[in-house]
């Protein structure tokens, strides 16, 4: 087991990682994005604008330097938001280890060039492996507080799932392994789109039904996009799929759910976002999500009608209305494999 691991981004789900590896590495560095929170971290070990409540043990280093973050680090875990990914990675680019393991726990796709996050990562460092992702249904309070929780470690080989698999399995902590990198990641990122749309429907004081078909019809939607794209279809079955999304749709500590009701309730998207500190990524994922169903020539109608009512100014109202209007087919017309 390493000794040392480097988390590059302090949002709150990089600071509730540090809290959940902090038994399992004798050093761990955090990088802080923002200087004024890193000196709050260093001065009170407590991340006060994203992870109120928890102190930092002592083995975890805040620092705002990328060079002394990554340099000389074995493993790296990158937790920053995807629309920055790319330039983030190759800021560290110059300081990686040769035969370091990349580990990201951020969810999305990149709007300018549909890429899932490993996909960028390879991208931008021109690597084909020592890339993984951890994803599943996991509130970053919950797990900094040690509620127990389930993940999913999936790289390309299963020897490299399994080694991201020990990294962060704990007594707390049930981590699988999966192979499927695409269908994990893209399960993870899209749930968050579905996640508006349930919100927004929960804003407009619609009933439980109504959340079911919802949170149900948009799995199948992901499923589509994600098989035509390769993945397999039993991984929007699992926790990265359908455990993502139900913990998305119905939690109340949900970003992207919260930001849905306030839509249902009349407040326009420069209004929400306005007044978050933390990023709701179904915003831009919605974005590349709606660019796939039209690449892939896939009918994906929640998807669109999200899109629509984000950034198209269209009614919640209206797009429900639409939605009701729509011709049906078969269950699981279009979904590879089933």
């Amino acid at each position: 087991m390493p000794e040392k691991i480097s988390i590059i981004g302090a949002g709150s789900w990089g600071t509730a990682l540090a809290l959940h590896l902090a038994e399992k590495f004798s050093q761990i560095s955090l990088w802080v994005y923002e200087q004024d929170l890193c000196d709050i971290l260093t001065r009170t070990r407590e991340n006060e604008w994203f992870l109120p409540g928890h102190r930092l043990p002592d083995n975890i280093q805040p620092t705002s330097s990328l060079q002394s973050a990554i340099e000389g680090q074995p493993l790296i875990l990158l937790v920053v938001p995807t629309h920055v990914m790319r330039q983030t990675l190759s800021q560290i680019k110059p300081f990686l280890a040769k035969d370091c393991l990349l580990i990201c726990a951020s969810k999305g796709i990149e709007n300018d060039t549909l890429l899932t996050t490993h996909q960028i990562i390879q991208d931008v460092l021109d690597i084909d492996n020592s890339v993984a992702t951890i994803s599943g249904p996991t509130f970053a309070k919950e797990v900094a507080s040690g509620v127990p929780s389930a993940l999913v470690a999936s790289a390309e080989t299963l020897a490299t799932a399994k080694q991201v698999q020990e990294l962060f399995a704990t007594e707390k902590m049930k981590v699988f392994t999966s192979t499927d990198l695409v269908g994990v990641e893209i399960g993870g990122a899209l749930k968050n789109v579905i996640a508006i749309a349930t919100g927004i429907c929960d804003g407009l004081g619609l009933g439980f039904n109504t959340r079911a078909a919802l949170i149900t019809r948009g799995l199948v939607e992901i499923s589509r996009i994600g098989t035509k794209l390769g993945a397999r279809p039993e991984t929007f079955y699992g926790l990265t799929g359908l455990g993502d999304l139900v913990l998305t749709c119905t939690g109340d500590l949900s970003r992207n759910r919260q930001l849905g009701i306030q839509l249902g309730k009349g407040k326009s998207l420069k209004e929400i976002t306005e007044n978050m500190k933390m990023v709701a990524e179904g915003v831009l994922t919605v974005k590349s999500a709606y660019s796939l169903m039209k690449k892939l020539d896939i009918q994906a109608a929640i998807i669109e009608e999200t899109y629509r009512v984000l950034h198209e100014n269209k009614s919640p109202g209206q797009a429900l209305e639409d939605l009701m209007k729509m011709e049906i087919s078969t269950e699981f017309t279009g979904i590879e494999g089933l």
